[in-house]
């Protein structure tokens, strides 16, 4: 059974298939009461939702930073922060121009492999916020380069090689602050497709992100196990960070339902997300 709440989403903002619109809808129909969106690198789709509240849900507005620090890549969520504060902006503006030397260098090294895009396929890939692998693998689906995403993404995108686009994650941290928000560590074993971190490598992290001032844990996670969640849980309250909750929905680019918390498809109580009264009270 889905949670009622989930507070990492994604739309095509970034790397989702869902319209900020659409995700609404999605949402709605899912049951789900309370949702963030949390694209990758921007807040464009915030914003439109911001422009067009959605009825009958609570929107909680919220970011996800690619980050990098001493002892590893992570992923930082920023909620209810104020995008216009020039902490923030200068955070995104960082981010986005790493992205967009990233994916210049793989256009071009696509292109030494005779892999091409019409002129108006690129302009729609430009005017991405969070374009990243997911959207080049796609493209080369449609134009008959690779039989799916994954094999794009696996047997040739990944090939090029390429600095990180991560911005520093005590930058990402003192943003959100500064901007009033909130920042939660993000799937902190791993995400989605990604090596699962070891405890040793988890502590070290944790120790670096309480450091730098992360108010929350995202402890229940779609691709977690219910154990593993609440032992997550555990850690949380022993530094007394608050328990956060996300599927990582990205419509049809990842196989994960929305309001997933776990999976073992265990539903998670409003209760079991502290987090969830601080972020009503933000929003207020």
């Amino acid at each position: 059974m889905p949670a009622v709440i989930d507070l990492h989403t994604h739309s095509t903002a970034s790397d989702g298939t869902d319209t900020p619109l659409q995700l609404i809808e999605n949402v709605k129909a899912a049951g789900i009461k309370v949702f963030a969106l949390t694209d990758h690198d921007t807040v464009a789709g915030t914003e439109t939702l911001l422009k067009n509240p959605p009825e009958g849900v609570t929107f909680i507005p919220g970011i996800e930073f690619s980050c990098q620090m001493d002892t590893g890549k992570c992923h930082i969520l920023g909620y209810c922060n104020d995008t216009a504060h020039p902490a923030f902006q200068a955070a995104l503006r960082q981010g986005a121009a790493l992205r967009e030397g990233k994916l210049n260098l793989r256009l071009d090294f696509l292109r030494n492999r005779g892999i091409t895009f019409p002129a108006e396929e690129l302009d729609r890939l430009l005017q991405i916020p969070g374009v990243g692998k997911p959207h080049l693998g796609n493209l080369m689906v449609k134009f008959g380069y690779a039989a799916s995403r994954t094999e794009a993404i696996r047997d040739i995108i990944n090939l090029c090689p390429t600095p990180s686009s991560r911005i520093p994650a005590k930058t990402a941290v003192n943003a959100i602050l500064a901007s009033g928000g909130m920042p939660v560590w993000a799937h902190p074993l791993g995400g989605e497709g990604e090596k699962e971190a070891s405890l040793e490598q988890f502590g070290k992290m944790l120790v670096e992100l309480t450091d730098y001032g992360i108010m929350g844990l995202e402890c229940w996670y779609s691709r977690y196990p219910a154990p593993v969640c609440e032992r997550l849980t555990v850690t949380a309250q022993d530094h007394g960070l608050l328990i956060s909750g996300g599927s990582d929905y990205h419509g049809t680019n990842k196989n994960i339902a929305l309001g997933t918390l776990n999976d073992d498809h265990r539903m998670v109580s409003t209760e079991q997300l502290t987090i969830l009264e601080k972020l009503l009270d933000m929003r207020n």
